[in-house]
């Protein structure tokens, strides 16, 4: 039985999507159209979100091998912030079936460090404070903040919550693993260790994952490629999903051309 809700659209090469924390799979759904015609495009409610049920004791490697046991045998893995960490996580743990790699507004650390840009950690401290006495006001805030910069915030932050809200809330326990994997995980010396074809996009306007991350990574992971959308924030693909749609496009026709 498996342990995760997912939804398979389309025919051709297997993508999977993964959304980030407090979401789930639905937020995809602006993208289905432009992907599914030529692919096989798999997206997952991650444990504890959507109609995933809650799985206790989730790091983010446990939560990779979670969905490798159940994902296609050969993927390319399309990960938005959170969802990019634990695709990355996988890429690292199999390259034989993560065969290409996405990550959007996506960091292999998210927490702010001296020389390293991120969030701060009291304010993933003040989120798990606040998920034990509102969660759903504390998700709600979070949408704010990743739209926040946005020339269409307003918009954006509609759009995330009417695909969040179309799903069960998220389970607490889960909102409360997310945010330890966020603040815990540093896959910043395992990125040259990605083998995969690998492409990253940043918003220029994300208060999260900063766009000075880009520079940074493309250091550490010389051979993955680099894009920045320039009116987006923390949600590029709510935003400028012509351009997200694009770029994706070209990364897949190069990497993984469909049948």
């Amino acid at each position: 039985m498996a342990l995760c809700d997912w939804q398979s659209h389309g025919q051709g090469p297997d993508l999977v999507l993964i959304h980030g924390w407090g979401m789930n799979s639905a937020v995809w759904s602006m993208l289905l159209p432009y992907l599914t015609a030529h692919y096989r495009v798999h997206c997952v409610d991650l444990p504890g979100f959507g109609d995933s049920a809650h799985q206790p004791d989730l790091d983010i490697e446990k939560l990779a091998q979670v969905l490798l046991k159940e994902s296609p045998a050969h993927a390319t893995w399309i990960g938005w912030s959170l969802g990019g960490l634990v695709a990355t996580q996988a890429a690292l743990l199999s390259p034989q079936r993560v065969t290409g790699l996405v990550t959007i507004a996506s960091s292999p650390k998210f927490v702010a460090e001296p020389g390293w840009r991120g969030i701060k950690s009291a304010v993933l401290t003040d989120f798990a404070d606040q998920l034990e006495r509102d969660f759903s006001q504390t998700v709600e805030r979070f949408m704010a903040l990743q739209a926040m910069g946005s020339p269409t915030a307003r918009k954006d932050v509609k759009a995330l919550k009417q695909a969040v809200f179309s799903r069960p809330a998220p389970d607490p326990r889960a909102l409360a693993d997310g945010l330890a994997m966020l603040a815990n995980t540093d896959l910043r010396q395992q990125c040259e260790a990605i083998s995969v074809p690998w492409l990253r996009l940043y918003g220029r306007l994300d208060g999260l994952v900063p766009a000075s991350v880009a520079e940074a990574v493309s250091a550490l992971a010389p051979h993955s490629q680099c894009a920045v959308l320039a009116h987006s924030a923390h949600a590029p693909f709510v935003t400028e999903p012509d351009e997200v749609v694009d770029k994706l496009l070209a990364f897949l026709g190069t990497n993984l051309p469909p049948k």
